[in-house]
């Protein structure tokens, strides 16, 4: 996926975002819990400042970077609006081959687009479904998210998880993707893209697999083929905070 289809959905997924807002400040956000959208729509533009600031920056020390206040709740929308052309702006304008300071990966501004590209695109999900809407995510975005959950937020993992015990293999069925991961000493897991049998399957739509992994859906709404214990253990595996 290039870079300018990840603006664009940066773009499109943030005034989602913003939408789903107008519609209830006040819905509790479930998968975020204790949050409601406020919470959220706070989240995601602290995010994306960051980011921006960041990336327009090159800055190679994260602490550099100004924190916002948070605005009223009147006020919300419109500052959080205002963040996302800014980031969407200052992305555009640079060259993702700059040099800049990330947690992961490649350290350049190209990891950022990305990142924010998922991060916007999943809490989009999370504040239309908070208000009541039926959100979706586009499957070739969410094939990439998912490569992206693989190779970024895997090796992230919550302090006191026990070992996953088994191989786990990803399959998309509406669009191409397959992974697998097996496991490599201690907590580590071997990330590949292949067609490969592993301890245990999980098929499904990209969107679905996605937020699965995302721990947005329960892990019944994909397919599950052999060991389901090595399934649960892995989905609860990832750092998501």
């Amino acid at each position: 996926m290039d870079n300018q289809t990840y603006l664009h959905h940066i773009s499109t997924a943030g005034l989602a975002i913003a939408d789903a807002a107008r519609h209830s400040l006040d819905a509790p956000v479930l998968a975020c819990s204790p949050w409601c959208v406020a919470d959220l729509l706070w989240h995601v533009g602290e995010v994306h400042l960051f980011w921006e600031s960041i990336a327009a920056s090159g800055s190679t020390d994260p602490s550099s970077v100004m924190r916002a206040n948070r605005p009223i709740d009147t006020d919300m929308i419109r500052w959080y609006e205002a963040g996302v052309d800014a980031l969407v702006d200052t992305l555009s304008r640079l060259d993702p081959d700059q040099p800049v300071w990330t947690w992961s990966g490649p350290q350049t501004v190209s990891w950022i687009i990305r990142r924010m590209a998922h991060e916007t695109a999943i809490h989009a999900w999370d504040a239309q479904w908070a208000v009541g809407m039926r959100p979706h995510i586009d499957p070739a975005l969410a094939s990439d998210g998912i490569d992206e959950f693989v190779y970024v937020m895997t090796p992230h993992f919550r302090e006191g998880q026990p070992i996953v015990g088994g191989s786990v293999h990803l399959h998309c069925t509406d669009v191409e993707g397959e992974w697998l991961l097996t496991p490599g000493d201690g907590l580590e897991l071997i990330a590949t893209r292949e067609h490969a049998k592993g301890s245990v399957a999980l098929r499904g739509s990209a969107e679905d697999l996605l937020l699965v992994l995302w721990r947005r859906s329960p892990i019944d709404v994909v397919e599950v083929f052999g060991n389901a214990a090595v399934a649960e253990r892995f989905l609860m595996r990832s750092d998501l905070d």
